[in-house]
């Protein structure tokens, strides 16, 4: 298989990474992997997409940071590809990363896979679907029943109204972003602040005022999905339950906001959400997905790029990056077969 991963940039990927793991996994077993900056994306003359590409080239490695370290070296393979000659195109770049200073590189790895699709390369996630999930709005297409009550706008007084609505208590943040930037926990004693909480996020857009769980002070749980269906091997789930590390204020349960991962319990309740939000995950062509859970709410379905598998890797004893390469392998056989 002659896979392609689109990133952002050389410069902020890391060992710690998903991809990074999935990219060591693919090498290791055998496939001939790819990493491709959105900005190096091209479509020539022929109609036929090209990129500036890197590669251990067949080399296996024992750990994501000797990887690393070879795919950023002198000896890294370094040449011109034919993205529309692939075999699958993973897309695996943030695009919330890109929002501020680097707009035009949002949509980039999207608008060029679907070209690459268009000349019969599997694109994981489906472009189209990715192009729904560009915001947080996408959670709007699932059932009521999965969401927590959600008010977004960038109306100051309609926003107040809705925290007094919610008994003072309220999450603040912004509609395009990931990581845990400019998320806000809003609180009955915290009326003086809420002027700033909301001009800092409209600053940058639209403002989602969304219900508040008393579970997140406990954590969520980030539950991984493949083509839809609850992501287990033998009974043990690739999810991980995040906790914060500061006080109450901060309810952020994101790994790059400082927050760690511990072994989750995956209950009935969540697989019922899963089961509830499967049916437009694969109308959407959504290949891996990450459910960031609360109590029995879905707070994000995160599609672009989700991150996690290895922590889950390393909680549960199962490789799981490698599972996902097994289940790419089988996803491009069925394709090829079509």
């Amino acid at each position: 298989m002659k896979l392609g991963l689109t990133i952002n940039r050389f410069a902020t990927e890391k060992v710690d990474y998903t991809t990074t793991h999935l990219a060591l996994a693919a090498t290791n077993a055998g496939h001939e992997v790819w990493y491709i900056e959105v900005d190096a994306l091209v479509l020539r003359e022929d109609d036929k997409v090209y990129a500036h590409a890197r590669s251990v080239g067949d080399e296996r490695h024992r750990s994501t940071r000797r990887y690393m370290e070879r795919l950023r070296g002198p000896h890294a393979l370094q040449q011109e590809i034919c993205v529309s000659e692939l075999d699958v195109l993973f897309l695996r770049h943030d695009p919330a990363e890109d929002a501020v200073a680097r707009p035009w590189a949002r949509t980039a790895g999207i608008d060029f896979g679907r070209l690459a699709r268009r000349d019969g390369v599997l694109v994981v996630n489906d472009p189209d679907g990715l192009a729904l999930g560009l915001n947080k709005l996408y959670m709007e297409y699932f059932p009521p029943e999965v969401r927590p009550r959600t008010l977004v706008t960038r109306d100051k007084s309609e926003i107040k109204d809705f925290i007094s609505a919610q008994g003072g208590y309220a999450v603040l943040k912004p509609l395009v972003g990931s990581g845990g930037h400019n998320v806000f926990l809003v609180r009955p004693h915290d009326t003086p602040n809420i002027n700033q909480m909301i001009e800092a996020i409209a600053s940058e857009g639209f403002v989602i005022a969304q219900e508040f769980l008393p579970q997140a002070f406990h954590g969520d749980t980030r539950l991984f999905l493949l083509d839809g269906e609850p992501f287990q091997y033998h009974g043990k789930y690739c999810a991980i339950h995040r906790m914060r590390r500061t006080g109450d204020a901060d309810i952020r349960s994101n790994i790059t906001a400082g927050a760690v991962a511990h072994r989750a319990t995956v209950t009935p309740e969540m697989l019922h959400l899963a089961e509830l939000c499967k049916p437009r995950l694969q109308q959407d062509g959504m290949f891996l997905v990450g459910l960031d859970i609360v109590g029995d709410k879905v707070m994000e379905i995160n599609v672009q790029s989700p991150g996690g598998v290895h922590n889950a890797e390393r909680l549960e004893q199962v490789p799981f990056p490698r599972l996902v390469i097994e289940a790419l392998e089988r996803k491009l056989a069925a394709h090829r077969g079509g």
